[in-house]
């Protein structure tokens, strides 16, 4: 059986009966800019709309400016070396064993080098690491071959899954966005702090949103967490990026990035469609 048979069937059994009602929310969403997605014969970083994913792009392009310098540095030593020391313009090879200002050199340049990477690359990795407080708080499961997303602060959750090649204009999404495309997607609100918990349920998954320059593996047992600010509305397509079986290529994730007012609009509407817990109701802790 076909995976997009697969989901068909799924999704007209055990599922049926909330995919149907999955539009009450969705559907009062404003219509969006796809911005975030792959294209064909692209080469470049997707566009970045947090300032971690624009932070990786320049250290990317930092780092491709050392490595190409090096790379013509050594080139051109090779190529002189070529010429000047071949057999033909060197009848007598060379005696000496050892050059003491070079190898001083080929010591401290690499140091130095070094030195210029690690200041830039420990700021990003504790900009990454270091979880601010939420806005929105959201734990996605990793299952076979789906994302489970839960709004822990509000009690509900709902499975995502990849939207058939047919289903696609329905669902106000492009031709060349099957396998891109959930039936159901994350919500979240501009320019607000959205941190992530991530876990598998079976295997090891990997959250990943290429535009939002963040990426976490789903580990069955452990909790891990990653952040994201996103500053534009759209659209966003993001993949499991952990082998994870057979179906690991039909396991998208799509992200909206909605106004603070479209945001409300939709919670107020999944609550009542997920049985979440109002908002106006403060749950105690436990």
């Amino acid at each position: 059986m076909r995976v997009v048979d697969c989901f068909k069937t799924m999704t007209a059994t055990a599922g049926g009966f909330m995919l149907a009602g999955s539009a009450f929310a969705q559907d009062a969403l404003p219509k969006l800019e796809t911005v975030g997605k792959p294209h064909n014969g692209g080469i470049a970083f997707q566009e970045a709309v947090t300032e971690v994913a624009r932070d990786i792009h320049w250290m990317d392009s930092f780092l491709l400016w050392i490595i190409t310098l090096i790379t013509i540095f050594v080139t051109i030593l090779l190529l002189i070396a070529a010429f000047r020391f071949n057999s033909k313009r060197n009848k007598t090879p060379a005696t000496f064993t050892h050059n003491t200002a070079l190898e001083i050199g080929w010591t401290i340049v690499p140091i130095l080098i070094l030195l210029a990477i690690v200041p830039p690359s420990l700021t990003l990795l504790f900009k990454q690491l270091e979880i601010p407080e939420a806005d929105v708080t959201i734990k996605a499961t990793g299952n076979q071959w789906y994302w489970t997303h839960e709004y822990v602060d509000h009690d509900f959750a709902f499975d995502s899954f990849m939207l058939p090649k047919e289903d696609l204009a329905a669902n106000g999404y492009a031709p060349d966005e099957y396998l891109l495309a959930t039936d159901t997607a994350v919500v979240v609100p501009v320019n607000k702090t959205v941190v992530l918990q991530v876990t598998g349920a079976d295997v090891i998954h990997s959250w990943a949103m290429p535009a939002f320059g963040v990426k976490q593996d789903g580990v069955p047992g452990r909790l891990a967490e990653l952040w994201f600010k996103a500053e534009k509305e759209g659209v966003y397509f993001g993949q499991c990026s952990e082998l994870c079986g057979k179906d690991h290529s039909y396991m998208p994730i799509t992200v909206k990035v909605v106004s603070q007012e479209a945001y409300e609009k939709w919670l107020d509407g999944a609550i009542k469609q997920y049985a979440g817990t109002p908002r106006e109701i403060k749950v105690a802790a436990k």
